[in-house]
C-alpha cells in the first residue's frame, strides 16, 4: 500500500510538473503570440503609412493633371471666344463695306437735279456714312459707343428702352 501511495504521490508530482510545464508552455505561447501580434500590427501600420503616402502622391498628381486640363480648356475657350469675336467683327466690317458701296451706287444712279435728286443723294450719303462707320468700328466698337451714350445720357437711354419694350409688348399681345 505504501507503494501505491508513493505511486499516487509520484503521479501527483508528475501531474503537477506536467501542469506547471503546460502553464509555462501556455505563458510562453501567449508571450510569443503577443509578440507576433505586435510585430504584425507594426507591419500593418507601416504598410498603411506607405499606402497613404502613395494615395497622397496619386491624389496630388491627379489634382495637378486636373488643373492642367482646366487651364487648357479655359485657354481653348478664350481662344475660341476671341476667334468668334474676330469673325463677328470681320462679318460686320464686310457688311459695313457693302452698305458703303450701296450708298455710292445710289448716289451714282440718282438724278442730280431737283428735290428728288437731293433727297436721293442725302439717303445715299447717309447709307454710305453708316456703312463706313460700321466698317471702321465693327461690332465691338459700336458696343463701346452705345455704352458711352448710355453712360453719358442715362435717362434718355432708359426712356428709349422702355419705349421699345412697350412697342414690342404691344406687338406680341396683338
Amino acid at each position: 500500500m505504501a507503494s501505491t501511495t508513493y505511486q499516487s504521490a509520484g503521479k501527483a508530482d508528475t501531474g503537477n510538473q506536467s501542469w506547471d510545464k503546460a502553464k509555462d508552455a501556455g505563458k510562453e505561447a501567449l508571450k510569443q503570440g503577443a509578440e507576433a501580434g505586435k510585430q504584425t500590427f507594426e507591419n500593418a501600420k507601416e504598410q498603411g503609412k506607405e499606402a497613404l503616402g502613395k494615395v497622397k502622391e496619386a491624389g496630388a498628381e491627379a489634382l495637378g493633371k486636373a488643373k492642367e486640363t482646366a487651364q487648357s480648356v479655359a485657354s481653348m475657350a478664350a481662344e475660341t471666344a476671341s476667334a468668334a469675336g474676330q469673325k463677328v467683327d470681320d462679318l460686320t466690317a464686310a457688311a459695313g463695306h457693302r452698305m458703303a458701296d450701296l450708298g455710292d451706287s445710289i448716289n451714282q444712279r440718282a438724278s442730280q437735279e431737283g428735290m428728288l435728286g437731293k433727297a436721293t443723294h442725302a439717303v445715299g450719303d447717309t447709307i454710305k456714312q453708316g456703312g463706313q462707320y460700321v466698317e471702321e468700328h465693327k461690332i465691338s466698337g459700336m458696343a463701346r459707343d452705345v455704352e458711352d451714350v448710355v453712360r453719358n445720357h442715362p435717362l434718355p437711354a432708359l426712356l428709349v428702352v422702355l419705349g421699345i419694350g412697350f412697342f414690342i409688348g404691344r406687338a406680341m399681345r396683338d
